[in-house]
């Protein structure tokens, strides 16, 4: 049966890069011009919305977003999730409308064209190296003054397949509770069954996500770091395992 589905996950990747390069080269020409200032960063994500929403109705995927609490348009916060799938990114950006920057890998910007924008409009780290983990601090904080929320994957990568949730890092917890902006824990339920990093595997249907209660970081303090991060790591493994059930 699998050696039937080889030439359907080819070509099921090959259309993945296909819809993400084509609306980016359509749209060529805005997009540039909403990154000529930060100012204008808004427009810009407006477009990557469009772009996120286009590549997943394109794969076959179906969306459905559960909400326990909904951001407020003038406030910043700190958006997580767990992180299976390059759809990652696609499902942050049509779950939210607030915009947010993406704190991610180094190693996207190599991507033809994808990176020329990833690189100019996300916040890079690469995270062997202490200094750039201090720039993200400072590159971060810049943003949010400027009313913009941040998105960070907190496991700091993918795990291996059979790892439901791995460990988090601090950064993200660190960095609102100096800012004293609330947490935005999210679950994603399908995207590694959908699209995950094996090549051989994926396929269209659900993908199932729920935005939980915020994590309020109002009068804590950094030692409250690691609390915080392990209470919203919980949130997410225990909704995992209830989607993993039904």
């Amino acid at each position: 049966m699998k050696l039937i589905k080889y030439p359907f996950w080819i070509l099921y990747r090959l259309w993945f890069y296909i819809l993400v390069t084509v609306p980016i080269i359509v749209l060529f020409p805005l997009l540039v011009i909403s990154i000529l200032k930060e100012s204008w960063y808004p427009y810009f994500f407006r477009l990557a919305r469009f772009w996120a929403a286009f590549i997943l109705v394109g794969m076959g995927f179906r969306w459905k977003i559960e909400r326990e609490e909904t951001p407020e348009k003038s406030k910043s916060y700190m958006f997580i999730a767990n992180h299976t799938s390059m759809t990652d990114i696609m499902l942050m950006l049509v779950c939210v409308k607030n915009p947010f920057v993406f704190v991610g890998k180094k190693e996207l910007a190599k991507i033809p064209l994808f990176g020329f924008f990833y690189k100019r409009t996300c916040i890079l780290v690469d995270r062997s190296s202490e200094k750039s983990r201090k720039a993200v601090f400072l590159r971060a904080q810049k943003r949010l003054r400027q009313g913009v929320s941040i998105c960070i994957f907190p496991e700091g990568g993918v795990p291996d397949e059979d790892i439901m949730l791995d460990e988090f890092k601090d950064g993200a917890f660190r960095l609102a509770i100096n800012h004293q902006i609330p947490v935005v824990p999210m679950t994603f339920a399908d995207n590694k069954k959908r699209f995950s990093y094996i090549f051989f595997s994926g396929g269209p249907g659900r993908m199932r996500a729920k935005i939980h209660k915020f994590l309020l970081t109002k009068d804590l303090k950094i030692t409250d770091t690691k609390t915080l991060n392990e209470k919203a790591r919980q949130i997410i493994l225990n909704q995992l395992i209830v989607f993993n059930k039904n």
